[in-house]
């Protein structure tokens, strides 16, 4: 289990933010501001509750209370890696195409558009029923993505899109990747790159028991893709870290061009929402996540065509 409280979160976005300045990014002017901001939260402790706990859950649960609203408009790391994404899937030739942890088959449509022959692979149903009504020509398995329902050298394009962050170890995904690709195939994988720089917070949401519950998601380094990927001929094309929006957030702490109000902050023994946290520090904020990669995406080639 985890324990998450109010006040380490926005401290953390204040030391963050100092350590900045510290490095010379911000003048002494930010310094004193930042200090009387912290000296504000401390005396305000009360209001802000003690947290709450979260219980691990399996991402098939996470995701299935996600299922219905994955797609919408707003989300900001789709918005930011799926141009990249399709950008690559663009400059290569159409073939049979597997898009791994599938989700609701957003990459798969778009393959399907781009006149591949698809499959794809999810282990939680409930993005698999929204998968398979978005694109009905395509081929979907339940499976999970160490053990691909798929033989050996079958698929010229392997897509895993924001899902390996879940995972406790590269190799055996990479490896899983590298066997149903055929020599000269392309593997493009993306994944978050933690929300505050490598600090990979976990996810929080309902428990399928009504407790609050977490999954993993972990920030890499891209060395340790390298490692995973280079073993097995997996030869690096293409490598971008797009960064987050600047500013992250307005003054009133929610992001540019979202609208509305942030969401209220629960003070009854949960976990806080951090997006209803950042109207108490914006500027912290912005200073804590200025510059840092929302994503990181790859493109690999197999070794051995021709």
């Amino acid at each position: 289990m985890i324990h998450q409280h109010p006040l380490a979160y926005l401290l953390g976005l204040e030391g963050v933010a100092l350590l900045r300045a510290f490095a010379g990014q911000h003048d002494r002017e930010f310094v004193q501001a930042r200090l009387a901001e912290i000296r504000t939260l401390l005396a305000a402790a009360d209001e802000f509750g003690d947290g709450g706990t979260a219980w691990p859950i399996s991402t098939v649960d996470g995701y299935r209370a996600w299922a219905g609203g994955y797609d919408r408009p707003g989300n900001q790391l789709l918005d930011i890696e799926q141009p990249i994404v399709r950008e690559i899937l663009d400059g290569l030739p159409v073939g049979v195409a597997l898009d791994v942890a599938c989700g609701t088959g957003r990459h798969a449509a778009y393959l399907a558009e781009l006149g591949h022959t698809v499959i794809g692979v999810d282990s939680s149903p409930e993005m698999l029923a929204v998968a398979r009504s978005k694109v009905p020509g395509a081929t979907f398995h339940e499976a999970d993505l160490h053990r691909l329902p798929l033989p050996d050298s079958h698929v010229d394009t392997v897509v895993c899109a924001l899902a390996l962050t879940h995972v406790p170890e590269l190799d055996p995904a990479f490896a899983e990747f590298a066997r149903v690709l055929r020599p000269g195939g392309h593997l493009i994988v993306s994944d978050p790159r933690g929300r505050l720089g490598d600090v990979g917070l976990p996810i929080v949401m309902p428990g399928p028991d009504g407790r609050p519950g977490y999954f993993e998601n972990r920030s890499r380094l891209a060395s340790e893709y390298l490692a995973a990927a280079l073993p097995l001929g997996l030869r690096v094309r293409r490598c971008e870290e797009p960064r987050r929006p600047d500013p992250f957030v307005d003054g009133d702490g929610v992001p540019p061009g979202a609208g509305g109000s942030p969401p209220p902050l629960a003070t009854t023994g949960t976990p806080p929402n951090i997006w209803a946290l950042h109207p108490f520090a914006p500027e912290a904020a912005n200073a804590a996540y200025r510059g840092s990669p929302a994503a990181i995406i790859w493109h690999f080639e197999l070794d051995g065509a021709g």
